[in-house]
């Protein structure tokens, strides 16, 4: 994890990289850092937190595939978690969607698609929807619903 300060003001915004083992680069700002002594716990608090999210492969060994929808059963999320999300690019697709879209399988206007084959994706705090748009995959059951704490 690199810290780089980004202005030379009293509170000060860090830029954040997090490099994973498969050398993805994620970066957070992290706004109004104070820089006091006696603040410093509270910036070790928060960079302990940025460390502590982890990365999941969606459908485990198997992958972004139809029979992925009770994947998430059991797990426990965090705001800050990613989802990896691996499958033949030119076969599938991911959608993040909000709850309408998750129970019809449409995708409402603005939606965020991602198409690479390894998509990254990080959770929100409270509920997170994913389908696949392709025909038929999200009503076969490519899809899931995850609550992140």
């Amino acid at each position: 994890m690199e810290m780089r300060k980004e202005s030379p003001r009293k509170s000060r915004s860090l830029n954040i990289v997090i490099r994973n083992s498969e050398e993805a680069t994620q970066r957070h700002m992290v706004p109004e850092i104070p820089t006091q002594d006696d603040d410093l716990l509270s910036v070790c608090d928060l960079v302990f937190e940025i460390a502590q999210a982890k990365s999941y492969i969606v459908g485990d060994n198997t992958g972004w595939n139809f029979e992925v929808e009770s994947w998430p059963k059991g797990k426990k999320f965090m705001a800050g978690d990613i989802l990896v999300f691996q499958y033949l690019a030119n076969s599938h697709n991911v959608v993040k969607v909000n709850h309408q879209g998750y129970r019809t399988c449409s995708v409402p206007r603005g939606s965020f698609m991602a198409t690479s084959g390894n998509d990254h994706i990080k959770l929100v705090k409270g509920n997170n929807y994913f389908i696949c748009n392709f025909p038929e995959h999200c009503s076969s059951g490519m899809r899931i619903a995850v609550f992140a704490n």
